[in-house]
């Protein structure tokens, strides 16, 4: 299985609740652990201009990109403005598409970022500034990698950026189980939510799940997921309030991957939110789903 990394993931944010250094972290956690060698990882190319545009508005990533947000605009993006973070934000997408490209020849591939699935075509938020999933469905599609897609979102907040975007096109699918009384709190509609009440654990959360890819699974045949394993439905992050335990959420990672695997569609990861109080959890949440996605690949 190859996993997509390179050290400008980092969206340089210093003292953050996003803890953007988790990515370099995870990389080293799974060296450490033996889940994948150096020669699994595969370096990214910054996603082309061209390729975010078919998901942003020129307006506003030339505003990104030249630095000249408007305060409003910032405060809605939540995390401090940098050249790096641009820079990563461009890679993220990058190293999504690549995953994608990967996922459809080997049948899963991670990137060790991304997720960014708050990210609207006109403006970023919720530490989201691009929405690389998106970006990467997008170009598979452009390119005839693909021809549908369907995302599979299990962050603790819905994914309204996602929704938005792909609201009236019949070549995407969107589900999302979340936390209902969360950030965001104007929510598009999915294809499918799953609203899960305050403090949900993980026999509620993995039935509802279950029941939930049942149905996405029955209504539409992807050729590909993207797979947003976010580390937040934990029951010790910061920023969520269900009460998922490590053993849980990587149940739910099992799961996600045999329904893949029983319908024959390749996945391709991307980490998604994790603020957990200790930074180790969070890395050891997201380590776990990369092992988890190994045990898929070499099933196949």
């Amino acid at each position: 299985m190859r996993v997509i990394y390179c050290d400008a993931y980092d969206l340089n944010l210093g003292d953050h609740v996003f803890p953007s250094a988790k990515y370099r972290l995870t990389k080293e956690r799974l060296l450490r652990d033996g889940v994948i060698r150096e020669a699994n990882i595969v370096a990214p190319e910054a996603a082309s201009d061209e390729d975010i545009a078919r998901v942003h508005h020129p307006d506003y990533l030339a505003r990104l990109k030249e630095g000249k947000l408007s305060y409003e605009e910032l405060l809605r993006l939540e995390i401090p403005y940098s050249p790096e973070m641009v820079r990563a934000a461009w890679l993220a997408a990058g190293g999504s598409i690549l995953a994608g490209r990967l996922a459809a020849e080997d049948s899963v591939a991670v990137n060790l970022t991304g997720g960014f699935h708050h990210a609207f075509p006109d403006h970023g938020e919720g530490f989201c500034a691009i929405h690389d999933v998106a970006v990467a469905i997008r170009k598979l599609q452009h390119e005839g990698t693909i021809a549908r897609a369907m995302t599979v979102d299990c962050d603790v907040h819905q994914g309204n950026g996602t929704a938005a975007i792909f609201q009236d096109d019949r070549t995407v699918f969107t589900f999302s189980i979340h936390q209902e009384r969360n950030y965001p709190y104007s929510k598009p509609p999915s294809n499918i939510d799953v609203n899960l009440e305050d403090g949900a654990g993980d026999d509620e959360y993995l039935a509802a799940l279950e029941q939930g890819l049942d149905r996405a699974l029955r209504e539409f045949a992807p050729d590909l997921i993207f797979y947003l394993a976010g580390a937040d439905p934990y029951r010790e992050d910061q920023l969520g309030g269900l009460k998922l335990s490590l053993a849980g959420l990587m149940e739910r990672d099992r799961m996600v991957f045999a329904k893949a695997r029983a319908k024959e569609i390749p996945v391709a990861v991307t980490f998604a939110g994790g603020y957990a109080r200790s930074v180790s959890d969070t890395v050891r949440i997201h380590a776990n789903t990369v092992k988890v996605a190994g045990e898929f690949a070499a099933g196949q």
